[in-house]
């Protein structure tokens, strides 16, 4: 049975983001995800989420300024620097909820500038390193153009090559089957050619990217792919849900309680 885990970037926004990790384990979650936890201190973050009972699947590593559009360093040259400091924020964070996966985004640049092919592999390859001796995998995840156009990681073809050429052994591949659908479909075939260096698994309903209970895919299907593949990661719940969170998980009630 796969193990979710709840995305409280965007679910149970009906209640402020400290509060989101209660509201999910009520919920059924036994594990949860998120985005960005920097607005927040490491501690407070790290006693919300063992107050709640929960493991921490995943976040991603600072991306720099959001707001203003960037969407991570590690395909820019002239970032490298900024990449090496986001690792160094990112460590307490890591420590304090003891997450064993972080989000390396890739960054808005072109990948046919061989400069941000070069800058990319150098930023995958330090950022694995770094963390190796605390217990970390880094994952990389491809982008669909729609949702983030420019943005460099938008293949995952191109991704599980950087991935086997690397050959580091805590370097895994961020499989969003959202995003895996819009850019290339064929996602059953994907994960059982790509499950050997798969690290984290995400879902959301295609088109709408609502929750996983309809649309283009047959989510019960893939959650017993899952099954049959021998995946025991988490699969993250990076959902828009349609109104009240607690009002569309219908789908989830079968998994519910799932040991982390």
């Amino acid at each position: 049975m796969p193990r979710f885990a709840a995305n409280l970037t965007m679910m149970f926004n009906e209640v402020p983001f400290l509060d989101r990790f209660d509201a999910a384990a009520k919920a059924g979650f036994t594990a949860v995800e998120f985005l960005f936890p920097y607005d927040h201190p490491a501690e407070e973050v790290g006693k919300r989420l063992k107050g709640a009972g929960l493991t921490q699947a995943l976040f991603n590593l600072p991306p720099g300024d959001w707001n203003a559009g960037e969407k991570g360093f590690a395909a820019l040259p002239d970032r490298f620097a900024d990449l090496q400091a986001s690792l160094n924020t990112a460590l307490p964070y890591a420590q304090a909820t003891g997450v064993k996966r972080v989000h390396l985004m890739a960054g808005i640049a072109d990948r046919s500038d061989a400069k941000a092919v070069a800058a990319f592999r150098k930023s995958v390859a330090y950022a694995a390193e770094f963390f190796a001796p605390h217990g970390l995998d880094v994952v990389i995840e491809p982008i669909n153009p729609r949702n983030v156009p420019g943005y460099f990681l938008n293949d995952f073809i191109f991704a599980r090559d950087v991935i086997n050429e690397l050959g580091i052994p805590n370097l895994k591949l961020q499989f969003d089957i959202y995003h895996c659908q819009i850019i290339h479909g064929d996602v059953t075939v994907r994960l059982r050619e790509m499950m050997p260096i798969i690290g984290h698994i995400q879902i959301a309903s295609i088109p709408s990217r609502n929750e996983p209970d309809g649309e283009e895919l047959n989510y019960p299907f893939l959650f017993n792919e899952l099954d049959r593949l021998g995946y025991g990661g988490f699969v993250g719940c990076e959902y828009n849900p349609r109104g009240k969170t607690s009002d569309g998980l219908a789908w989830f009630k079968p998994y519910a309680g799932a040991k982390s």
